[in-house]
């Protein structure tokens, strides 16, 4: 059974791929995500996303995620593992850092686990583990 996103009906591709490499667990470290020095995410309970052959990804709880400082953008892309993705802006007085966060609001039963969490762009903000 697909699921309907934007007209379009999406499969999940663990139904081709059974064996695909994706697993989602605590972090178990202290994450910490800046941008020009300034503190957006701070956590100790992050999970890290490991997925076939790409690198590790922090999602950080949005309880720990200044969430007033990130703008939802219109911006949506389809996973086949994960599902629908949502991609955020990061607000700096009157201007705004283009896609900088990403979340999946409804992700498959597979990774329900980052529900309610936010991953960052590496590239456009600082994330510092330790």
């Amino acid at each position: 059974m697909g699921t309907l996103v934007s007209g379009k009906e999406h499969k999940s591709g663990y139904e081709s791929h059974p064996d695909y490499l994706l697993r989602v667990m605590p972090a178990g470290r202290h994450v910490r995500v800046m941008a020009d020095g300034e503190l957006i995410a701070e956590t100790r309970d992050a999970l890290e996303l490991f997925e076939a052959d790409h690198a590790p990804v922090f999602y950080i709880p949005r309880k720990d995620v200044r969430m007033g400082r990130l703008k939802p953008n219109e911006n949506l892309s389809w996973c086949p593992f994960k599902g629908e993705a949502h991609y955020w802006n990061l607000k700096r007085g009157e201007e705004e850092i283009p896609t900088v966060a990403w979340s999946y609001e409804d992700p498959f039963v597979e990774v329900a686990g980052i529900r309610q969490y936010m991953a960052f762009y590496p590239d456009k903000v600082t994330i510092e583990a330790d």
